[in-house]
Order: C-alpha cells, then sequence, then structure tokens
C-alpha cells in the first residue's frame, strides 16, 4: 500500500511540473506584435529586439539592464518551463506586454531550468522581451523572488521595487491592475 502511494505521488507530481501541457499561445502574430510595439522609445526597443530569447550575465547583468531602464517602469516575471502555473499565467504576459510594451519595459527569468526546455517554452509561448537565465536563482534574489514559481516583480519608473507577487496570476485583470497600481 505504502508503494502505491508513493508511486501515486511522484505520479502527480511530475504531471504537475513537466514542460508538455499548459494553454495555447497568446501570442499576437509577429506583424501585429511589430505594429503594436513600433514607435517604443529606445530603451524598450532594445527589449522588443531581444523578444524571447534567454540572455545570460547574471544579476550584475540584470541590475545594468533595471538601471538602464530607469525613467520606465518595469514588470519582472520570474517562471521556468516545467511550472505549470507558469504556463497557466504566461498568455496573460504574452497579451499584456504587447498592448503596453511602448511605456512599460517587461524581463523574463528563467530561474532553475535547462536551456532546451526554456528555449523550447519560449518558442511556444513567445513574448515581446527577453528572459534572464537563473539556473541557480541568483537573479531572482535580486528581486526578492527565490520562494515561489512564478513570481513577479514591480519596479517603478525610478526603479525603486515597489511590490513583489509571489505565485501565478489567476486572471489577466488581476495582473492588469497589479501593473497599474505597482508601476503604472
Amino acid at each position: 500500500m505504502r508503494l502505491k502511494v508513493c508511486v501515486l505521488t511522484i505520479a502527480v507530481l511530475i504531471a504537475g511540473c513537466d514542460s508538455g501541457g499548459g494553454p495555447p499561445s497568446a501570442a499576437p502574430r509577429p506583424a501585429q506584435t511589430e505594429r503594436a510595439l513600433a514607435g517604443s522609445p529606445p530603451e524598450l526597443a532594445v527589449l522588443h529586439r531581444q523578444a524571447s530569447r534567454l540572455v545570460g550575465g547574471g544579476p550584475k547583468a540584470f541590475r545594468t539592464r533595471l538601471e538602464a531602464l530607469r525613467g520606465h517602469p518595469v514588470v519582472v516575471n520570474k517562471w521556468a518551463s516545467w511550472c505549470a502555473p507558469c504556463r497557466s499565467e504566461f498568455p496573460f504576459f504574452q497579451r499584456v506586454s504587447v498592448e503596453l510594451g511602448r511605456r512599460i519595459a517587461f524581463l523574463g527569468v528563467d530561474s532553475q531550468d535547462n536551456d532546451r526546455d526554456a528555449t523550447g517554452f519560449l518558442r511556444r509561448y513567445r513574448v515581446s522581451y527577453p528572459s534572464y537565465r537563473d539556473p541557480d536563482q541568483k537573479v531572482a534574489r535580486v528581486f526578492d523572488a527565490a520562494l515561489a514559481f512564478p513570481t513577479t516583480a514591480f519596479y517603478d519608473a525610478r526603479g525603486r521595487l515597489t511590490y513583489v507577487h509571489q505565485g501565478a496570476y489567476a486572471t489577466e485583470a488581476k495582473l492588469r491592475e497589479d501593473i497599474q497600481r505597482y508601476a503604472g
């Protein structure tokens, strides 16, 4: 009996953390994204040119990017390809980052993941911004996000961390509400 419970528990954990499944992508077509983000300020246009790419550099590069984005609110989403709650909220970020991407910066942080799975995930769920590689959660620690998957952090235009939301957004409306309140 104990073996059956262990096998069932392992099966449930694997089902919740595999890299398959998830909602369909909500990414606008590339031409729509390009039109929506045309005319973005130079600092934000740089992000759009790195759309759906994994970038390196660790905490130092991440901090340097935040510095370069001063003057713009920033939304940072920590995710992983194996994280089912991350997959459930990613379509929200796909839509919102395109809609608001001319005035708000978006960044991803791919934590405790491998490049192959993360790259495949970003091919399926294209976003208009880059994601920092973070295998050891050192980047996540910059914005107090080492505990939960996913985690979303909000910076105001002065570069101050204003709020950290741990866990997935249940609705796009709640994400939008937090963006308006903490980064808008």
